[in-house]
């Protein structure tokens, strides 16, 4: 090769490598242009961004748009007055209107702006349906996904996957759970069955278990139990504490609805049901487009099954791929939103995993301080942080928060149900004042205290969790999680007071009474609600030094002896001085 062949053709090299530059350049343009979001989840917009989006869509879709109403959040305000049971019925009514978004049909012949154009229009028109049950006074629907790209990704996970696993939060599975979903993949293929993962079931008591295993058994719903923290530490020759106790795992192991799975089991269970749909959807051979994927996916030998994992964020879909997999392949985080594309592993010849991102679904059932508490919506960018708090003190009984924190909270007033949950701003100040947590403004650092207590909910260091519809509270088994009620609290006052001497039957409640007077009479000074003129009442004192005073006839001025409110003067007329008498 001559000095003229080498030149040119490192000339060609850098012409080539100039033009990929300037190609990604246009595109990198291109995508700025269209202001496109690369897969970025989208659970709320603003007003101003609502109104740019419905511009532009109706630009991109000429079509009858109903007028966006701005106003639509103010309902939830409205719906705070109806009754549960109203509330019940309005969200059964409207329940075949929330759905999961569908994928228009398609084949391969179609072009990508073709797809990508029919997409974009089956989720507007999904989008303005949902809108319109956000214009119901009666109705509150909770913040959900509103980026196509990432129900995009659900699609693709749908349409790959044999068995749908869905995993949820053992401490409320209900919560998690999305029936719309799977009724979704029997659309796409009436063989794909979904299972149930219920994640986190160590921080349920056997007996708690025993309950959502008939619950779910009932309601013909495939399920395992499931730990995928315990999973990573028995990986890793870890033992775990606090929380995450495994004291009743090996409790009748042998039963496989109650046992929580191990690793090789978990993967044996998986790889069986994926491979018994493959089978028999080829038995049947009625859906041709099924047929079709079953084959590319299938090896030459032997069957290839998908198992497709789905989900709420930070539920632990992506610890539970780690634990399976046995090394870290997809990133894991406590926010929510870390796993942006849906990753395909392969475990063996015969199974392989999907994993797609994390999806906040529409539902009734949740207001948004809920799914901040369980971890659905991030805890670092919530703005209410006393409400939700609140959801906090509302499911963890009040010992359990002084036990795990070492903290006294404040007690109820007498007249007060002694069983009431501790109130958000008793519980942050507590916290605060133990933990020395001083904003710099000198007031009590609130919104941190807020973010680590929902934090330790979340992470399962409060214990809490919920039992299945239907269940009473004595079967709760939780013990002890409620103080004395407040007839209680007269019951044992009473009791005093008859045993104490010198009192009588009759002047038994007289004592709560006067309680009850008491605060609220020092609520209305410190709120500055007390008259200026009202007298306080000070206890009697008992000098016995001092001498009897000479009481004054001082009944001549104004007084209310009728105590009607109108005063009263009493005059006296003195006897006319007539002068001395006179002897006859």
């Amino acid at each position: 090769m001559g000095k003229n062949e080498k030149t040119g053709l490192g000339r060609a090299l850098v012409k080539h490598h100039n033009q990929m530059i300037q190609q990604s350049k246009e595109k990198g343009n291109y995508y700025r242009n269209q202001n496109k979001k690369v897969l970025e989840s989208v659970t709320d917009i603003s007003d101003i961004d609502a109104i740019i989006q419905h511009n532009e869509e109706a630009q991109a879709y000429p079509v009858p748009i109903e007028p966006i109403n701005l106003d639509a959040g103010s309902s939830s305000g409205r719906s705070e007055m109806m009754t549960a049971e109203e509330r019940k019925e309005e969200e059964a009514l409207h329940a075949s209107s929330l759905r999961v978004p569908r994928r228009p049909p398609w084949n391969a012949g179609m072009s990508v702006e073709e797809l990508d154009d029919n997409e974009r229009q089956a989720f507007l028109v999904w989008r303005r349906s949902l809108a319109r049950l956000e214009e119901n006074e009666k109705l509150v629907l909770t913040p959900f996904e509103k980026n196509l790209d990432i129900w995009r990704q659900l699609w693709r996970v749908l349409e790959r996957s044999d068995l749908l696993v869905m995993v949820v939060d053992a401490r409320d599975p209900l919560f998690y759970r999305c029936p719309d979903l799977e009724a979704y993949a029997r659309e796409i293929d009436a063989f794909k069955r979904t299972l149930l993962l219920v994640n986190k079931a160590d921080l349920l008591p056997f007996s708690v278990r025993e309950k959502w295993a008939k619950y779910f058994r009932d309601h013909e719903i495939l399920f395992v139990f499931w730990s995928a923290k315990a999973a990573s530490a028995a990986l890793e020759g870890k033992t775990l504490s606090g929380p995450w106790r495994t004291q009743d795992t090996h409790q009748k192991v042998d039963d496989p609805d109650t046992k929580i799975y191990g690793r090789e089991e978990l993967l044996a269970h998986l790889q069986s049901e994926a491979e018994e749909i493959v089978k028999m959807r080829r038995k049947s051979g009625c859906s041709s487009t099924a047929t079709s994927n079953a084959q590319s996916l299938s090896g030459n030998s032997a069957l290839k099954s998908v198992v497709g994992f789905v989900g709420y964020p930070n539920v632990g879909k992506s610890s539970t791929i780690n634990a399976l997999v046995g090394q870290k392949r997809t990133g894991v985080t406590s926010t929510p939103g870390k796993t942006k594309h849906f990753q395909t592993l392969i475990i063996s010849d015969e199974l392989t995993l999907c994993d797609c991102p994390g999806l906040v679904f529409p539902s009734f059932s949740s207001s948004r301080y809920d799914m901040i508490a369980s971890g659905v919506l991030p805890i670092d960018r919530m703005t209410e942080h006393r409400k939700a708090v609140q959801v906090v003190a509302n499911q963890v009984p009040r010992h359990v928060i002084e036990n795990v924190y070492k903290i006294n909270l404040p007690k109820p007033k007498p007249y007060e149900p002694q069983s009431r949950p501790p109130l958000a701003i008793e519980l942050l100040r507590t916290y605060c004042a133990s933990r020395g947590y001083v904003a710099s403004s000198g007031l009590p650092d609130e919104t941190r205290a807020a973010r680590q207590i929902l934090k330790d909910f979340l992470h399962g260091k409060l214990p809490h969790y919920q039992m299945p519809p239907g269940m009473s509270c004595e079967e709760n088994d939780i013990e002890d999680t409620q103080g004395p009620s407040l007839s209680e609290i007269q019951e044992s006052d009473e009791s005093d007071i008859e045993d104490s001497p010198g009192n009588d039957g009759d002047i038994e409640s007289a004592p709560v009474l006067e309680h009850v007077l008491d605060h609220l009479n020092s609520f209305d000074l410190a709120n500055g609600l007390a008259s200026k003129k009202a007298a306080v009442k000070k206890p009697a004192s008992h000098k016995h030094h001092k001498k009897p005073q000479k009481k004054k006839d001082r009944s001549w001025r104004v007084g209310n002896d009728d105590d009607d409110g109108m005063p009263v003067l009493r005059v006296f007329q003195k006897p006319a001085n007539t002068g001395p008498v006179k002897g006859g």
